[in-house]
């Protein structure tokens, strides 16, 4: 067995051209899944080799590796080597059936930006309205709309005239699949669009055609790079001191809401999500928000 784990590193530094550490880190994996394998066959009173090592095996393999505490990321990179092997013995005839065919390899969730403090959202918002730039009045409609509604960024970019509605104080946005949704936002945010409309779109727009809601200089829409710069350069002045992007504020938007006490399934529509388990990861309230739920209800605690 460990013939064949050298056969395949060897594999990988010749014809793959891999780095040392990188082959080093494949044998460290391979050599761990062979204990493994011979410990499994020894319990059963069978000669250890990979043609006997079946599906039930790599996956009580995988159990191991969990039950162990390895990190969901070390999981999955200890997994793509085993698939990479057997796939290579498979290819070498020296294994009829891959053990690991059909197997998917844990999900690894995508971190999520923290959320910004109230304080720090109110330092963001202000930077536009501290310039007399005429797109300053631009950038803080976008930046409040973003913050009021939660909406992605390529929603927002996607608005066209008539999506705000001014006098009901709300947005109508088009999610994944084109899916329809109407969220309500603060009055502040709809006024600042509605100055926004009449006194800086009319000086943008180049082409009367031209239905996008936010312009650039151009008079073309804003792409999601243009604003993805332009929050960058405003959370600069804010002196925020990390990395702000518009999904920093949809992520904000989520947790604000729901630490002051929002329904989990009215949050659920104003994101979009298709299923609530995708708001679910929002509700990392602050130990403080638990606390003061905690005083508030339990009887022995006033």
């Amino acid at each position: 067995m460990r013939d064949d784990i050298r056969s395949f590193l060897s594999y990988l530094t010749v014809e793959k051209g891999f780095s040392q550490n990188t082959v080093d880190a494949y044998g460290n994996d391979l050599n761990q899944l062979a204990e493994f394998a011979e410990e499994e066959a020894t319990k059963r009173g069978v000669m250890p080799s990979w043609a006997g090592f079946s599906r039930q095996d790599m996956l009580n393999y995988m159990l191991n590796l969990k039950e162990r505490g390895y990190a969901v990321t070390t999981q999955v990179r200890k997994i793509a080597a085993d698939k990479s092997f057997f796939a290579f013995m498979v290819d070498e005839g020296k294994i009829k059936q891959n053990p690991t065919e059909n197997i998917s390899s844990p999900r690894v969730g995508k971190p999520l930006p923290d959320a910004i403090s109230l304080s720090q959202v109110r330092q963001l918002l202000d930077q536009p309205a501290r310039l007399s730039k005429p797109e300053a009045k631009r950038d803080r409609a976008m930046l409040e709309l973003l913050y009021a509604s939660g909406m992605r960024v390529s929603e927002l970019v996607s608005l066209n005239l008539g999506d705000v509605s001014i006098g009901e104080e709300n947005v109508r946005c088009f999610g994944k699949g084109r899916k329809e949704r109407i969220v309500p936002i603060y009055r502040q945010a709809a006024q600042v669009v509605a100055e926004y409309l009449a006194e800086v779109r009319p000086h943008l727009v180049r082409d009367d055609a031209q239905r996008a809601l936010f312009l650039n200089r151009r008079g073309e829409r804003l792409t999601r790079q243009g604003l993805w710069q332009i929050l960058k350069e405003y959370a600069k002045k804010a002196g925020l001191g990390k990395t702000i992007t518009p999904h920093t504020l949809r992520h904000s938007f989520a947790t604000h809401m729901l630490s002051g006490g929002a329904d989990l399934r009215a949050v659920q529509e104003m994101l979009g999500h298709a299923n609530i388990s995708t708001t679910q990861i929002y509700t990392h309230l602050t130990s403080e928000h638990i606390r003061r739920a905690y005083e508030r209800a339990h009887p022995r605690a006033k």
